[in-house]
């Protein structure tokens, strides 16, 4: 018999190495072709890697949270009688890469899926992100008893708080009275957030911008629109009128929707608006893009982004949905306070953050009266963009948010 041995394979766009996040297998586990082996994260998804053959794991290379770079021999397959002719084309067959799970960007509500019995791979591992991986073990937890309702059954995190919920004595029993903390690495997507946030925060110098929003019209003008139904049961939210206010503000001052570069110094001003939809997902921060919002309809938009929203929420989305931005807008929903600081989506110079909409006393015409208000929360790269026309961009912002019409001068559709 020989060993075949699985290496981590060119996952494109320059990248040199990968990070291992999750083991799928050990040493001595029997594993079909197509089995899934190991998870990696580059800085664009988290990459499954899977076997191309059949055989019993020899060796495996690397721990979680190590690099390993592009190339190197992650498995040892030890192949069956006959199985390389089976398995194996001419030459040496590349392993089976799955379509990758987003990474990095906020949260929309998520509805509950319906719970199905927790699938498993070929090896018989519970299907479930890293993360969920070690909060089960930090709960004491069996994945394998755990009725998954992510895609293919897959354990979420609000699959665990089901667990909790229902077993609140099993769960809580292990901390009751202890002071000793328990340590948990900080691997895959939450690393690699870290990672970037603290380069964003470490070397852009923010200038956060906050103003109130009087939405009483642009709400009555949604209710309306929303008023008839639709085939597709779409209806708007207030995300679509922000997308196209900021494209309107962005046409307006044109550096607000570019990359700064700094180690060259170079600043590269766009034409098209790709607006990054930060999105919480049960993995972490995601910021899939909606495309071209300038050539966009008010529907459009708002079909584009529930689709690229719910395939970050899900773990379809594909490389090219989850990079390209050039300005992001983040919104916490129901959750979002009344001021928030949001940390700019590098190489961006700009990101938008929409507070929690609710009814204010406003003073108007004389007296107060109860008006739909939200705030805008938003920062800036100041080495780009000087308070003065920080200022001036969200205003314009606010101006075409409180008189919605004029969202539609010029608007074909």
């Amino acid at each position: 018999m020989s060993v075949f041995g699985v290496k981590l394979p060119d996952v494109g766009e320059g990248v040199a190495e990968a990070e291992l996040i999750a083991w799928h297998v050990s040493v001595g586990d029997h594993v079909l072709a197509e089995a899934l082996l190991a998870e990696v994260l580059t800085d664009k998804a988290t990459v499954e890697i899977s076997s191309p053959v059949t055989g019993v794991i020899t060796f495996l290379h690397g721990e979680p949270g190590d690099a390993i770079a592009v190339g190197t021999e992650l498995v040892g397959i030890e192949l069956e009688a006959g199985a390389a002719a089976a398995d194996q084309a001419p030459g040496e067959p590349p392993p089976v890469i799955a379509e990758p799970a987003p990474v990095l960007a906020e949260p929309a509500p998520v509805a509950p899926a319906a719970a199905v019995p927790a699938s498993t791979v070929a090896n018989g591992r519970t299907l479930a992100a890293p993360a969920v991986r070690a909060r089960a073990a930090a709960l004491g937890i069996d994945l394998s008893a755990v009725s998954g309702s992510g895609p293919d059954g897959r354990v979420l995190h609000s699959d665990l708080d089901l667990r909790i919920s229902g077993t609140p004595g099993a769960a809580r029993s292990q901390h009751v009275g202890s002071a000793t903390p328990h340590d948990e690495p900080v691997l895959g997507l939450r690393r690699r957030i870290a990672e970037r946030l603290t380069t964003s925060w470490r070397e852009i110098p923010h200038i956060t911008y906050v103003e109130a929003v009087d939405a009483t019209e642009l709400e009555r003008l949604r209710a309306e629109l929303n008023r008839g139904a639709r085939a597709d049961g779409l209806r708007l939210t207030i995300l679509p009128f922000l997308v196209r206010a900021l494209v309107v503000a962005c046409e307006e001052q044109p550096r607000t929707n570019s990359h700064f570069d700094s180690a060259t110094s170079t600043l590269s001003v766009f034409d098209a608006v790709h607006v990054g939809i930060a999105t919480q997902t049960p993995d972490g921060l995601k910021v899939p893009v909606l495309r071209h919002a300038e050539s966009l309809g008010l529907w459009a938009c708002a079909a584009e982004i529930g689709t690229v929203s719910a395939a970050a929420r899900d773990g379809s989305a594909t490389r090219d949905q989850l990079s390209g931005s050039t300005i992001t807008i983040t919104s916490l929903g129901a959750l979002g306070g009344l001021v928030t600081t949001p940390i700019i989506n590098q190489p961006e110079v700009a990101i938008i953050g929409v507070n929690k909409l609710e009814t204010r006393p406003v003073w108007r015409n004389n007296t107060f009266e109860p008006r739909q208000m939200f705030n805008l929360s938003s920062s800036f790269d100041h080495r780009i963009i000087d308070g003065w026309d920080a200022a001036t961009f969200v205003q314009r912002i606010k101006t075409l948010l409180e008189t919605p019409a004029l969202l539609f001068v010029g608007d074909e559709g």
